[in-house]
């Protein structure tokens, strides 16, 4: 299957909750709220306590993938889900920053994100976050000459080229779109 991810997403995506128990998840840009239900599932289903934040853009931003008014319907009552309308990223650290210390939190970005998108939401996380594990998606590895999307794959390469500390990378790759986990050893 294919829907809402396909099946080796769903492995990584369950198995990140399940193998690094976050206290907190903070996830943006997945429309009606699919990779937070994935996230909630997963939780009940393993007794893991975790509050999850879902994120979509204001009312007013105009956008192609733009959920309006069905914004986190697949959670929507949920109480372990909190919805909130904002810049992905900003709202994450904002989110992130006023809970105190945290230490397990799991970030998922979501979607056919630009070079210079993934690269602002990767960087700005693992400069500002302690020992983060961020999931990607959309971050299968393609030839330049494919034309498709290659740009979250280049992000995340020269993002952690740069970085001085060691991370840990898990990727499903078995097709398109792909998902790419990273989090800090050690």
């Amino acid at each position: 299957g294919n829907r809402p991810f396909p099946l080796d997403e769903l492995m990584l995506m369950s198995s990140a909750v399940v193998r690094l128990k976050p206290e907190y998840i903070f996830e943006w840009g997945t429309h009606i709220g699919k990779s937070a239900r994935i996230f909630y599932e997963t939780s009940k289903a393993f007794n893991i306590p975790c509050q999850i934040h879902s994120i979509d853009l204001p009312d007013s931003v105009d956008h192609v993938e733009h959920p309006k008014e069905e914004h986190g319907m697949l959670v929507r009552g949920i109480k372990q889900v909190t919805l909130h309308r904002g810049d992905g990223i900003s709202k994450a650290i904002e989110l992130y920053k006023s809970f105190g210390k945290v230490s397990r939190a799991l970030f998922f970005v979501d979607g056919d994100h630009s070079y210079e998108s993934v690269k602002r939401e990767l960087g700005t996380i693992l400069a500002e976050v302690n020992n983060p594990a961020i999931l990607l998606h959309d971050t299968f590895y393609q030839s330049k000459e494919s034309n498709y999307n290659i740009g979250p794959y280049e992000a995340i390469k020269d993002i952690l080229k740069e970085s001085r500390k060691e991370y840990k990378i898990l990727a499903a790759q078995t097709g398109l779109p792909g998902m790419t986990l990273i989090y800090q050893v050690g």
